[in-house]
């Protein structure tokens, strides 16, 4: 009883963040002389990013994400946090310093249009050791179902989670582990990266190499 107390608790403090977040991202967008993303403007912007992300958002570097198909209003956030020092990545910030806040937005609503492509995974064996922790996590450890929050398919739930399905095995698991590290999720205005944190933090080192490996092989639609 007490178990099934403490996952009620931590079902209910996701959807309240999931909920907060919405309306955070809501009340942003609605703010007086806040102009809508332009994904024109962002195609200008994004040349720079090719490099490492693809022309189509879709990675060539096993170790850099995806972008294709993301939420717009996460990938604004994420680089927001780039430049203010929350995620520390030195690359990336040299990329965001002279960025405003509506360059963020317009890239985020640029690659939100590009057309996501699962890359697939390169260990089935590995990737089947996951599934259930994906879809159903594990009660006795307190780990919820990564689709809970990642959705099924690993699409994510849009400016909240993330897509993860067909995201490059190599970055999810550069992520998990960095999440397990303390080294993302520990900015103080960062509600859903300290609850990331705090459910990687007991994942062992083979679940985030299964799990990254299975998310690699989710063709989310």
């Amino acid at each position: 009883m007490t178990l099934i107390r403490r996952l009620s608790v931590v079902a209910l403090t996701a959807a309240f963040i999931g909920v907060a977040a919405n309306s955070a991202f809501a009340s942003e967008g609605e703010k007086k002389g806040v102009a809508a993303p332009d994904a024109t403007k962002g195609q200008a912007l994004a040349g720079v990013c090719a490099g490492c992300h693809g022309a189509d958002g879709i990675s060539p570097v096993p170790t850099q994400p995806n972008l294709a198909g993301m939420s717009g209003t996460y990938i604004a956030k994420q680089l927001a946090q780039f430049k203010s020092g929350q995620r520390d990545n030195a690359i990336m910030k040299g990329f965001v310093a002279n960025l405003s806040d509506a360059d963020m937005r317009d890239l985020g609503a640029y690659y939100a249009t590009k057309p996501a492509r699962p890359v697939g995974t390169k260990d089935k064996d590995l990737a089947k050791k996951a599934e259930k922790l994906f879809r159903a996590g594990d009660a006795t450890r307190g780990i919820p179902a990564c689709a809970g929050c990642h959705s099924p398919t690993g699409a994510g739930i849009p400016s909240q989670y993330p897509r993860i399905g067909g995201q490059h095995a190599e970055y999810t698991l550069a992520q998990l582990t960095a999440f397990r590290a303390g080294k993302r999720g520990a900015g103080k205005d960062d509600a859903n990266g300290k609850m990331m944190a705090a459910v990687a933090a007991r994942l062992t080192d083979d679940e985030v190499k299964q799990l990254a490996e299975y998310a690699a092989g989710l063709k989310a639609n």
